[in-house]
């Protein structure tokens, strides 16, 4: 019997994928904690950074954390809004790897799957609006990558001249987002990616 507990939940825009900070600048932050009355040990198994949506998965169990964020096993796919149309060329430039920088250090992404979604994903509007229509066209592209380096998706559109305005991970492994909504959480019995 498995005495870990494993959630899974719909982490909101502006909440960072921590439970507790000891950092001045981020004390006023939002936390995970305050989504749901976790257990003590709870992790997050990677993170979405602050300005990022979607699917997080947690654990009591540091194995399932480690097996899950080791290597280049378990795909990741994000619904990425960008900014202008992106091009052919630039989908292929993504999908045979780019270098971003890391940090200060040049890196070289994987080869990953990128294609433009037919239709806009519906999500629920962003809680901060993202921006003016009038500021020229979006579209949304799926982009699945068995890295996680940090704000990798958001630097991979970027070098490639489309930024990102909104990223939403909706796949983990063969876990799904599905219908979650923001902030909501779900105890499972194991993730089975």
């Amino acid at each position: 019997m498995d005495s870990h507990r494993h959630f899974i939940t719909h982490k909101p825009y502006g909440y960072l994928s921590q439970f507790i900070t000891n950092e001045r600048t981020r004390k006023n932050s939002k936390m995970l904690g305050e989504l749901y009355d976790f257990p003590d040990g709870i992790m997050s198994i990677g993170r979405l950074d602050k300005d990022s949506e979607g699917l997080l998965l947690l654990t009591t169990d540091g194995k399932v954390s480690y097996s899950i964020t080791t290597g280049r096993k378990v795909e990741k796919e994000y619904y990425v809004q960008l900014d202008g149309l992106i091009d052919d060329a630039s989908i292929a430039t993504l999908t045979s790897g780019i270098e971003i920088s890391i940090r200060g250090d040049i890196f070289m992404t994987a080869p990953c799957r990128a294609h433009r979604l037919s239709e806009d994903p519906d999500f629920l509007p962003r809680t901060k609006k993202i921006r003016e229509d009038r500021h020229g066209p979006t579209c949304w592209l799926s982009i699945t990558i068995k890295e996680g380096k940090f704000r990798q998706v958001r630097k991979m559109t970027a070098a490639v001249g489309f930024p990102t305005l909104r990223l939403m991970r909706v796949r983990i492994g063969s876990v799904l987002l599905k219908d979650l909504q923001a902030g909501e959480v779900v105890e499972v019995e194991g993730f089975g990616v």
